[in-house]
């Protein structure tokens, strides 16, 4: 059962936290979140911390599970193939997801796991400070957004973010997940869309 008094806790936590080693040992070591119990490991990030780009998934799958890292399965090698098309890899993006733990059976993530996870993913994109914010999938698109529309009304529309009031409003886009692009390759034309628009954005930071 997770309370309001859990959430603030992770809220207090996180607060605490000035630099990115502070933060991961932090969500180490918070025990609250019931996925802890189930997951392998914790999936924190991977990619360039001093990056201008920063993308958020939704959740580590069995094989991120397994290694330690967040897209390495069939999802994260298309991740990888979408990113190589505008000129980005994991030496210029940083990755991380809105849970750090994965959910049993793959399945989507429960608001308060959400709730419990998102002080760690709002301090996180605070020390990252990235210029741009690409949110990958539903999950991570209305948490961050604060929104209940779905993906295909939220994908390529650019928004600023307020994230923190220590850090300005960072250009914020959705685009589906590369899971549900497995699933459903003939939507991968708006994707290249997205992907074109967040080039054009990269280019104006570089």
């Amino acid at each position: 059962m997770i309370t309001t008094e859990d959430v603030i806790e992770a809220e207090n936590l996180a607060n605490s936290c000035n630099t990115l080693t502070e933060l991961e040992s932090a969500v180490r070591s918070f025990d609250k979140c019931p996925l802890v119990k189930t997951a392998k490991k914790i999936v924190f990030s991977d990619g360039n911390t001093k990056a201008n780009l920063m993308i958020i998934g939704e959740a580590p799958g069995a094989e991120e599970d397994r290694i330690g890292l967040p897209f390495v399965g069939l999802a994260g090698q298309l991740l990888d193939k979408m990113l190589a098309a505008i000129n980005c890899n994991r030496t210029n993006t940083y990755i991380t997801n809105i849970v750090f733990w994965r959910p049993p059976g793959n399945r989507k993530p429960t608001d308060e796991e959400i709730a419990l996870c998102y002080p760690f993913v709002n301090r996180h994109i605070t020390l990252i400070n990235p210029k741009i914010l690409v949110l990958s999938g539903v999950v991570a698109a209305q948490t961050v957004l604060k929104t209940k529309l779905g993906i295909t009304r939220l994908r390529g529309v650019w928004y600023k973010s307020k994230i923190s009031e220590k850090i300005d409003k960072i250009d914020t886009i959705s685009i589906f997940h590369p899971a549900f692009l497995l699933r459903q390759p003939e939507r991968k034309r708006e994707t290249w869309s997205d992907l074109k628009s967040i080039k054009e954005k990269l280019n104006q930071y570089n």
